[in-house]
Parts: C-alpha cells; structure tokens; sequence
C-alpha cells in the first residue's frame, strides 16, 4: 500500500516516520501541499497522513481537491489537527487525531486505516462482480436484498476473523406509506431516490449499504461499536430531515426516517447474519413506535 506523509514539523515528522518503519508499506512525505497534489495526481496513493497545523494543507484546501480527484480506490485521511474533534467530524477526512498525541495513538490509528483500506479494496472487488450479476437496485443503486445477504455474511466473517465488533442498522422510512397514498408511487421513488442519496452521503464510500424492501435500507458495519453506530443513524436522520422532496402544486415534502440497530461486541462460530437482520429490524420498529425520526439499539 501507498502511503503520502504531508508534514513539514521535523519532530513530528521523525515520530510518523518511527512509526511507519519496518512495515511493508510504501511510503513518500512531502512538506507542502503543492508537493503532495502532484504525487497523488499521479496515482496510487491509497492513504494520506496529513497536519494541518504544521503544513498548508488547510489553507489551501487539499482536502477537498484530493476528494474531487473521485479516483477508481477511495484514498482514506488521516488528518492531525489541534481542532476540537468533539464538535463533530470533519468533512473529507476518514480519521482525525488531536495533537498533542502519542506515538501509540498514532500507531492505533494507523493500523485502524490498513484494515479498512484492505476491507475497502474488498468491497470495490465485491461490487464489480456484483454489478455483472445485476445485484443491485436500478431505483437506488444499492445492493438488492440477496447481494446484501451474500455482502453482509461477508463482513460477519470478517469481524468473526479479526475479533472486530460489527453493528447492523436498519433505516425505514417514517412517512412513506402516506407520501404513496397521497402523491403517488412516482413521489414515493422520488422520495427513495433522496433518501437513498442522503445515506450514501452520510456514509463511508466502503459501507455495506442494502435496499432490503420497499422503503427499508440496511447497512452492515463491521469494526464498528453500537455508540458510532448511533451516531451514524443520527447523522442520517438529521440529513433525511433536511431533505425536501418537490412535488407538483405542493410544498415539498418532509421526509423522516427512523434507524434500529443490532450491535455485537463478540462474535462467535455459530453467529449468522439472519438473526442480526431480523433483530435490527425489530429495533427500528420500536423507534417508529416511540414517536418516529429516532434510534433505538439492541446489543445482542
């Protein structure tokens, strides 16, 4: 794997660099962005260790130009920043670590970023072979509801591999059946469509993401605890609560969604992914039950 240091702090730098040592990754550094653009403009960085306090990375927007490149292998960010992280995520980045830090955090994360990036390039296989089994959803180009039972198994087998934790969310929509009634099933697709582009934006390029049925969605987390999977329902309810859908001779629509989670810290030999499936679905029932436009999580 490629791996592009953008730091110009020369004890910082020596601390990335003991770091990185001894593993079998490729790795190139660069002290402004300028430098740095032009080697991921020639292709093949795969992860990007960048300080934004000790580089002109944030000034001169490399993040988002890195972004817009849209390469075939999504580049994952690691951006070290001394900015409050707990205000919330910033865009364009994968991971932020807070300086000051310790070289043991900085290992963790970085060994974080190599499982998700060999999980990504997993999944960017899985989806080309699925594309040609005509796997996906034509409405919201998500895997339909076998190829997201073959994907999930595979991200259950994963966790169950490498001791990971793994969440399944499921997302229904609150309001659908009476935008269908009403509007008609042109606005109901209208409304998928939307919301379908609300979770992929408040999603990682890499999730497991399934229409399972009519206005239901699943997505499969492997790595991922029960409170990151609340905040990543969260984050899609408040997205979907902003999205407003046109209709003819009306106001636009408000759509709302509620999400149910099934999280498992451990996984073990006879764990399958039907009954996870099945319990996040549960779960979502009861948040439209409580009131709608909220989470509720189960720890199995």
């Amino acid at each position: 794997m490629n791996i592009l240091v953008l730091e110009a702090d020369p004890k910082e730098l020596a601390v990335i660099k003991q770091t990185l040592e001894g593993g079998r990754n490729s790795v190139s550094y660069a002290v402004t962005s300028g430098q740095a653009w032009g080697v991921v403009q020639a292709g093949g960085v795969r992860f990007l260790i960048i300080n934004e306090d000790t580089t002109d990375a944030g000034k001169g927007r490399f993040v988002q130009y890195v972004r817009e490149l849209h390469s075939a292998e999504p580049v994952y960010i690691l951006l070290i920043t001394s900015r409050n992280i707990d205000d919330g995520p910033i865009q364009g980045v994968d991971d932020t670590l807070r300086r000051p830090y310790q070289a043991s955090e900085l290992k963790n994360r970085i060994m974080i970023a190599e499982r998700i990036i060999s999980l990504t390039s997993s999944l960017v296989t899985a989806r080309e072979q699925l594309e040609s089994q005509a796997a996906f959803d034509p409405l919201t180009n998500y895997m339909n509801r076998a190829a997201f039972l073959r994907q999930s198994a595979g991200e259950l087998e994963r966790s169950r591999r490498d001791s990971l934790p793994l969440s399944l969310i499921a997302l229904d929509i609150d309001n659908f059946k009476d935008i269908n009634d009403r509007f008609g099933k042109k606005a109901g697709d209208e409304v998928l469509k939307a919301v379908a582009n609300t979770i992929r934006e408040k999603s990682r390029p890499y999730d497991c993401i399934g229409r399972w049925e009519g206005d239901e969605f699943l997505l499969a987390l492997s790595g991922v605890i029960g409170a990151d999977a609340e905040k990543i329902s969260e984050r899609i309810i408040a997205g979907v609560r902003g999205t407003r859908v046109e209709v003819p001779n009306e106001p636009p629509l408000n759509v709302k969604i509620s999400a149910g989670i099934a999280a498992l810290m451990r996984i073990t030999s006879t764990t399958e992914i039907e009954p996870i499936i099945l319990q996040a679905r549960g779960a979502v029932t009861r948040a439209k039950e409580a009131g709608g436009s909220q989470v509720f999580l189960v720890f199995l």
